[in-house]
């Protein structure tokens, strides 16, 4: 054997015991989680906690790995990679839910709550609790989490916006989810669904005249760069949830369904007030790069959402839900 053959393999030799050493250290149990956000995102810090905290809670037999920017893919397909047992987890909002248990829809539903501690009650009370359970077991999605608050949504345009009316022609931009398309179009815009990912081109290339979304989002995805004007209605209040599947959250140990569901509601908790923190910060950070913030009476735009509820058969969990949230 020449030299080099000699050196190629014990160089082969060492790879494989460092291979076996690290399969050695691997985690007894892995799950991917994807977002759609990007890392500067406040929401993303509490992944990160979560990724921590979990392999520090199951003494490293469950590992977290994080994929922002949809790496694995849009989340509706994320989603049904969850339904058919693939150890993948998403953060979703609980209109793209509404295809599985329609109750979720009502969580994106115009001007249901202001601000994360009142939308929190909602979603760890026990009427969002049944329909956890009714997404498990019917859909085979399982809720790790559901306080995730990304902020409230506001319309981003070219120009100003102060009334319904406005919007007219306004071809906007928002998830696909029946209630958010609803909402938009009774704010007086034409709804047109498309992935995250796509906005800053579809705006730089005028597919698109405005969009619609949390602040956060906005300086992530550079949107910035692509609108003038930013017109604080709050119409939705974003709370998501992290999702897995049921099939494969049902096949772990009891101890680590726990350590997941725990840590997930501790880091939730982080993401929301950070983000609660951060919202100040960002809105200057906008100003000083040229871009209107402006705030409006959104009387006008509560007026013309109200029949959204209605229209989705959400009219008595509407009012159940803000009691709810004002802790009644």
């Amino acid at each position: 054997m020449t030299a080099y053959f000699k050196l190629t393999a014990l160089a082969a030799a060492g790879i494989a015991a460092g291979l076996m050493a690290s399969s050695a250290l691997a985690a007894d149990y892995t799950l991917n989680v994807n977002t759609a956000l990007a890392t500067s995102d406040p929401l993303y810090k509490g992944l990160e906690a979560f990724q921590d905290n979990v392999a520090k809670a199951s003494d490293g037999k469950l590992e977290v790995r994080l994929f922002p920017n949809s790496q694995l893919g849009p989340d509706e397909d994320v989603l049904e990679q969850a339904r058919a047992g693939a150890p993948v987890a998403v953060v979703v909002d609980g209109g793209r839910l509404a295809v599985f248990e329609n109750e979720f829809g009502v969580l994106g539903a115009p001007f249901l709550a202001s601000g994360y501690d009142g939308i929190r009650k909602v979603v760890m009370s026990d009427q969002f609790n049944g329909w956890a359970k009714k997404l498990h077991d019917n859909s085979g999605l399982q809720v790790l989490s559901f306080n995730w608050w990304q902020g409230e949504r506001h319309l981003l345009t070219e120009k100003e916006v102060t009334v319904p009316a406005d919007l007219k022609g306004i071809r906007m931009r928002t998830p696909g989810a029946p209630v958010w398309t609803e909402t938009i179009a009774a704010m007086g815009a034409t709804p047109t669904p498309l992935p995250w990912g796509e906005v800053y081109s579809a705006l730089s290339s005028n597919v698109i005249d405005g969009a619609e979304a949390q602040l956060p989002a906005v300086v992530g995805a550079k949107l910035d760069e692509v609108i003038k004007v930013v017109t604080k209605t709050g119409h939705i209040n974003l709370i998501t949830g992290l999702i897995t599947s049921a099939g494969w959250f049902d096949s772990l140990p009891p101890d680590l369904q726990t350590v997941l569901t725990d840590e997930a509601v501790k880091a939730g908790d982080i993401a929301s007030y950070g983000t609660q923190d951060a919202l100040a910060g960002i809105e200057k950070q906008l100003i000083s790069e040229g871009v209107e913030v402006n705030e409006i009476d959104v009387t006008p735009f509560k007026e013309a959402t109200a029949g959204v509820y209605d229209k989705l058969g959400y009219g008595e969990l509407r009012g159940q839900l803000q009691a709810i949230a004002a802790g009644q």
